[in-house]
């Protein structure tokens, strides 16, 4: 019997853990699978061929794509060329759906079987890509299960896998260890600020987090707050928030480790993104800000055909936490919903008893699930 082909494509360091978990997956069925596409280290760590690295597609912004078109355009063309000399059993694009969803219609056009993991969030806006996902793909994977409902309320084939993180996130969270591994006070209530990963983030809630912050501790003095900063320049930046508007304040500024900040916090304030979904992983009460650049704003409001922002309340379906949009995110509101959490703790544990069950429903074991909707998908096209 001849081994599976699989082509595979991933273009950052998300999908190429993602890839990883498949792939080791894949591997523990049929140990013989020959793998190949685009990948980066974890995914090239569990035997998977890497014809372009992952870095090759880690592009972000128009005018940023724009200028690498040519280089992305013979990226696929080559792959495209490789996949006709030697048929994959299935191809997998992983998430970079602008690069896969492309290259899938063509593979698809050639025979190929195609799956998509990770859904772009067609759900949310552009709702018209649907029809470019139903030709370019035969299975669409889901990490949350109000997407695989909207993919059968649109005939799309799809599979609700579960989230990786939910099974890497324990039940409960230590707090008292996270706390010591950080340095942080080991007595007295602790809130977390994250007001984003990326600068133009932090230049559009950093400020407003600080002064949150201030308001908060004019109100209930002993609190002290901690912010993990994602990179050298987000930290740069929020320490000369901090030095100019609020040099008195309590307050500890790390690099990194924002899950373990998260699991020692009481309440943590951030912004949408998917640090949102970590923190309902950990069990952390929480309140969600966002702003955009005004116009921004008002496109999205046009364009946006979801009531929410923020997962929790995607997955819940209903406004379980707290969300200050625009204009609403103001130190003012954002504080009275953080102390609200600190001078009732009966509304936290209610609002942890529900994290609980949403972790539950995420963890389904989603690199076997999706290990075995792929090869599933082979067995059936053999027939």
């Amino acid at each position: 019997m001849k081994a599976i082909r699989i082509g595979i494509v991933v273009g950052e360091a998300s999908g190429d853990l993602l890839g990883a978990g498949l792939i080791r997956a894949i591997k523990q069925r049929l140990p013989d699978a020959i793998i190949e596409g685009i990948a980066g280290p974890a995914m090239i760590a569990q035997g998977c061929t890497a014809l372009f690295p992952a870095e090759k597609l880690a592009v972000m912004g128009i005018v940023e794509i724009l200028g690498r078109y040519r280089e992305l355009h013979g990226i696929r063309a080559q792959l495209i060329r490789h996949f006709q000399d030697h048929p994959p059993d299935v191809f997998i694009g992983i998430d970079a759906p602008d690069f896969n969803l492309g290259l899938e219609r063509i593979l698809k056009g050639l025979d190929i079987p195609t799956v998509h993991y990770v859904s772009p969030s067609v759900w949310a806006w552009r709702r018209w890509r649907l029809r470019k996902i139903a030709r370019s793909t035969d299975l669409m994977l889901t990490l949350f299960p109000f997407e695989a409902a909207f993919y059968e309320a649109h005939h799309v084939p799809v599979r609700f896998v579960g989230h990786p993180l939910a099974e890497m996130i324990p039940d409960i969270a230590d707090p008292t260890a996270a706390r010591a591994a950080l340095d942080l006070p080991m007595q007295g209530e602790l809130v977390a600020l994250l007001p984003g990963s990326r600068m133009s983030e932090v230049n559009a809630l950093g400020l407003t987090f600080i002064q949150t912050a201030q308001w908060c501790a004019r109100h209930r003095p002993n609190v002290h707050f901690v912010v993990p900063l994602a990179t050298q320049a987000t930290r740069e930046l929020f320490e000369h928030l901090v030095k100019t508007h609020a040099p008195t304040l309590s307050i500890t500024i790390i690099t990194g480790r924002s899950r373990e900040v998260m699991a020692a916090a009481d309440v943590v304030l951030l912004a949408s993104g998917t640090a949102t979904l970590e923190a309902l992983l950990l069990k952390r009460p929480m309140v969600v800000a966002y702003r955009l650049v005004r116009l921004t704003y008002w496109l999205a409001k046009w364009l946006v055909k979801v009531p929410y922002v923020s997962l929790p309340n995607l997955l819940a379906g209903t406004g379980i936490v707290e969300e200050y949009i625009q204009d609403a995110a103001t130190p003012e509101n954002l504080g009275k919903a953080v102390l609200r959490f600190l001078e009732q703790p009966q509304s936290a544990q209610a609002l942890q008893k529900i994290f609980s069950d949403i972790h539950a429903s995420l963890r389904q074991r989603a690199d076997q699930q999706a290990a075995e909707a792929v090869l599933a998908l082979v067995k059936k096209t053999e027939l």
